[in-house]
């Protein structure tokens, strides 16, 4: 079903993107969106339930983000596109009226970045700040972020597992994506070396 040319599938990310954003060439787009056909599948299966509306979520996002990814700043595709694929997946069930977590398209948009840092590929420095700065956070904070990021899980699933208020989650994972950002800045510049 989900078929590209070989051309060019040994070369980079960065490499594929700039080719396609130069040339125009659909085959480029492709082999770079054919790499995370499996964990786009994965995560439009986790919250669109039905194995077909995955696949339709997929096949729509590659047609979609095939022409608005030129509109785009892209510093680490992978990142990029997994932040993509949840907002269409969380649009999707807006439209058909099914629960998912209030303003998530929202904080989904703002996290880019803080998902780069957290990203396992990360210098080491980096990994070190950040997990120095996470054990620095309040429980709470540090509970939502790491359940929400790197567990990848709902506003409700959060606080069914811990007890908190569901608006408390959001809260805690607001201002400890905050505090985990200062941290980090002033850690990195203690330190002596560069944030991302």
């Amino acid at each position: 079903m989900f078929l590209f040319k070989r051309k060019g599938e040994a070369e980079s990310d960065e490499d594929l993107l700039r080719q396609y954003l130069r040339s125009g060439d659909a085959e480029y787009f492709g082999i770079l969106y054919n790499r995370y056909i499996p964990l786009v599948y994965g995560l439009c299966l986790k919250y669109l339930r039905a194995p077909e509306d995955a696949e339709d979520a997929v096949m729509q996002l590659f047609e979609e983000l095939s022409d608005k990814i030129k509109h785009y700043e892209i510093s680490n595709f992978k990142t990029w596109l997994y932040s993509v694929a949840k907002n269409h997946c969380l649009q999707l069930l807006r439209r058909d009226a099914r629960e998912f977590p209030t303003d998530w398209n929202t904080l989904v948009a703002e996290s880019g970045e803080f998902l780069d840092l957290l990203e396992e590929e990360g210098d080491e420095e980096q990994l070190k700040a950040l997990h120095h700065c996470l054990d620095r956070l309040p429980e709470e904070q540090r509970v939502s972020i790491c359940e929400f990021f790197l567990s990848e899980k709902s506003y409700a699933e959060i606080a069914e597992q811990t007890g908190y208020v569901l608006k408390s989650v959001k809260s805690y994972i607001q201002n400890g994506k905050r505090n985990l950002k200062l941290c980090i800045e002033k850690t990195t510049k203690e330190w002596g070396y560069c944030p991302i």
